[in-house]
């Protein structure tokens, strides 16, 4: 049985500059800002556009050692996208598909919310756990935070 989850994330950090941080750039910010847990990252087949396909390959803080997500829709003026897991990440072990959409909203006072709505197919016979989600919750606001805290030490940076 598919599910989903939501989530928003405050950010005080306008939209464009967090989106094109987090989202657009983040095979190369990641390792960076988060290396604790991105190992390293890099494109595979094109780059920024729909139908690109990006690895990142992580520590052992993670439970899995990589994923592959292939970027279906892109949106750079209304910052929006939306990913697909291609490979990794518990595709094929725990995971029949998963799709992440992103949309980071401009906000009150110059800031933006994020807003991310994943859906995910478990393979038949494996339950999705309330953990898993909450890790996945939490590993997106990572995310997102990591970027918004090199933006504002940078304010210079992805203008």
């Amino acid at each position: 049985m598919a599910g989903s989850w939501s989530l928003e994330i405050p950010s005080p950090v306008a939209a464009p500059r967090l989106f094109r941080a987090a989202v657009m750039d983040w095979h190369t910010l990641a390792p960076k800002v988060a290396s604790a847990v991105v190992a390293s990252a890099q494109p595979i087949e094109g780059e920024g556009a729909v139908g690109s396909v990006r690895q990142f390959n992580f520590t052992s803080a993670m439970p899995f050692s990589f994923v592959k997500e292939k970027l279906e829709f892109l949106d750079v003026d209304k910052c929006e996208s939306k990913t697909a897991l291609v490979e990794g990440g518990g595709l094929g072990v725990a995971l029949e598909s998963a799709t992440t959409h992103i949309k980071v909203e401009p906000a009150a006072g110059g800031g933006s919310l994020v807003k991310v709505n994943a859906t995910y197919k478990p393979l038949p016979g494996v339950p999705m756990k309330d953990e898993e989600v909450a890790k996945a919750k939490e590993s997106v606001t990572a995310i997102f935070k990591a970027a918004e805290g090199f933006l504002v030490a940078n304010p210079d940076a992805y203008n």
